[in-house]
């Protein structure tokens, strides 16, 4: 019986289980959906629209154990990632990069000068975008929504179908957080997984 157990307890971890945590050279986390591109936001931006995908903009720092929190817990698991690659292009930034980029507002910067100017002070930082960024807007001014910090699966889950489904430009009182409230309700578990 105990063999049985173990059996079926190994076979739904695997059901589960997603691929390997990755690390790059610079310490930072590597996922399948993140963009490698010249960190020119508005580019980004008409490359994520071309493509018929929303923008995410995602600070992380090295060593930061909430990034490898979400890394681990979340977007390692298969079903999140495949949501996430279908529907996002993500661009990330490190917190304390001298790596240039370049504001939607046209200034040119290194991503930590831009965490600053920004007001980035956690990781991981989930920027969302709109389609379309007003000329002498900065990302932070034009984000629909801004996730800061780590979180279960269902409200991270939740954030990218509000933004993916554009709830942010309904006319009602369902904010992100009655939002996900009611995303609990029906999935009836009261688990925010």
């Amino acid at each position: 019986m105990k063999r049985l157990l173990g059996a079926v307890l190994l076979i739904c971890g695997l059901a589960t289980a997603g691929a390997a945590l990755e690390m790059g050279d610079d310490g930072l986390y590597d996922e399948p959906f993140f963009r490698d591109t010249f960190k020119d936001m508005r580019e980004d931006l008409a490359e994520a629209n071309a493509e018929g995908k929303r923008m995410v903009i995602f600070f992380e720092q090295r060593g930061c154990v909430y990034c490898h929190k979400m890394h681990e817990e979340i977007y390692s698991r298969d079903d999140v990632r495949a949501f996430i690659d279908e529907n996002f292009y993500v661009v990330r930034l490190n917190l304390h990069s001298d790596t240039e980029m370049t504001d939607f507002d046209g200034e040119v910067t290194s991503e930590k000068a831009a965490a600053r100017k920004w007001g980035i002070l956690f990781t991981p930082t989930v920027l969302f975008l709109p389609e379309d960024v007003p000329e002498g807007v900065s990302a932070p001014q034009a984000a629909v929504a801004m996730m800061p910090g780590a979180f279960a699966r269902g409200t991270t889950m939740d954030m990218y179908t509000w933004v993916l489904e554009k709830r942010y430009l309904l006319d009602s009182d369902e904010d992100f957080q009655r939002y996900h409230a009611r995303m609990i309700r029906e999935r009836n578990d009261g688990n925010t997984d």
